[in-house]
């Protein structure tokens, strides 16, 4: 493995328990080639190896990743290298069509989908077993009553919820604290220069309650690499278009219908990109690089998500760690990509009502840990 590489050796606890994990996970969705793109097995392989060698310890897969592929694949990696490994994985996607209950947040579908997902990862317990999407309809009992006894039963060693509202978020976490059950240890949520909505609610309840927060595509689907352009229309008068490659799944494979990158390429995000490109070009470094080290220094974040289709691409990500972004710089990009201040949120966060009607016109040091004055 090239020297050039950076350690992940840095290790957070993740949220209020005592599992220690790297600053950067390894996101393994790429992991198998089922939905017509991703890694091959040698590949995938080697990202693996490369990413542990580096000090990496946090690995993220799913039961509906590659349509079980990953998971197979994390399970063969991990042979003689288990105890090292922060394995994670999730439940909630429909595994059996034409099947209701082969879906969803429910007892039936958790208990089957986690023996599923150990015979496939080939091992007898999961480190952090995610539920990976709100499904609106599971009683929130349901979900952290079973969780809580698989913890007890050493199946699974710490809660995670992926993907939910924040109210479900927060009250899960009051129901655990209130009834003796294991509490959730983190939350998996989108976070980027382009998609910061999170840090309205979902911020301020992970640092209130003690929850680590795990960013995903936290380079937007790759917007954020600067590898996607506008290109004007031929003959036109200028005016930008996207001009977006798809990927070619192979012959007989569905594609996964998520790739489709939707509005993340608009005209108001290229303008973001237009700022990080200028920043990475000051910096002598690379659009990918900056978006990620403006990621992983976030408040909150514990772990940032990472994915790689090659082992280039994880090199690349690594490089982020060694980055520290010049106090001017981040603040162009922070005022730049800052969410707007709608309503009420703009009654808490600085402003007439926090100075006069609160303070009484006074400077009050004692602030929540969530609070960031806008200036």
């Amino acid at each position: 493995m090239p020297d050039a590489i950076p350690s992940l050796a840095t290790y957070s606890l993740l949220g209020r328990s005592g599992l220690r994990v790297s600053p950067m996970c390894l996101g393994t969705m790429t992991f198998g080639t089922e939905w017509g793109w991703g890694s091959p097995e040698d590949t995938a392989r080697r990202i693996f190896d490369e990413y542990l060698d580096a000090g990496g310890n946090f690995v993220d897969t799913a039961n509906g990743y590659t349509n079980g592929k990953s998971e197979e694949l994390v399970g063969k990696f991990m042979q003689g290298k288990r105890d090292r490994v922060v394995l994670a994985t999730k439940y909630t996607f429909n595994m059996g069509p034409g099947n209701p209950n082969a879906g969803g947040n429910g007892r039936k579908n958790l208990l089957a989908s986690l023996d599923a997902s150990l015979r496939r990862l080939q091992t007898d317990y999961i480190d952090l077993y995610w539920m990976h999407l709100w499904d609106g309809i599971t009683p929130i009992e349901e979900v952290m009553s079973t969780m809580n006894d698989l913890v007890r039963a050493g199946k699974i060693r710490a809660i995670g919820l992926s993907d939910v509202p924040a109210w479900y978020l927060s009250r899960a976490q009051t129901m655990a604290e209130l009834r003796g059950w294991e509490r959730v240890a983190a939350t998996q949520l989108e976070y980027s220069l382009v998609e910061r909505n999170i840090e309205r609610e979902h911020v301020p309840a992970a640092l209130e309650l003690g929850i680590g927060l795990l960013p995903w595509s936290p380079l937007a689907a790759g917007l954020l690499s600067g590898k996607y352009q506008r290109h004007a229309e031929e003959g036109g008068k200028g005016e930008g278009r996207l001009e977006i490659t798809k990927a070619k799944p192979a012959p007989g494979v569905k594609p996964m219908v998520t790739r489709n990158p939707g509005d993340r390429f608009s005209e108001e995000n290229f303008k973001v990109v237009d700022a990080l490109v200028a920043v990475a070009k000051e910096l002598g470094r690379s659009a990918a690089e900056v978006a990620l080290s403006w990621i992983t220094k976030r408040p909150g974040v514990v772990s940032t998500i990472i994915g790689a289709t090659k082992p280039e691409q994880l090199h690349d990500n690594l490089k982020a760690l060694e980055l520290e972004i010049p106090a001017k710089l981040a603040a162009k990009l922070e005022e730049l990509t800052r969410p707007p201040l709608v309503f009420p949120y703009r009654f808490f966060e600085g402003g007439p009502v926090r100075t006069r009607m609160l303070n009484g016109g006074l400077t009050v040091q004692a602030e929540p840990a969530w609070y960031r004055p806008r200036g």
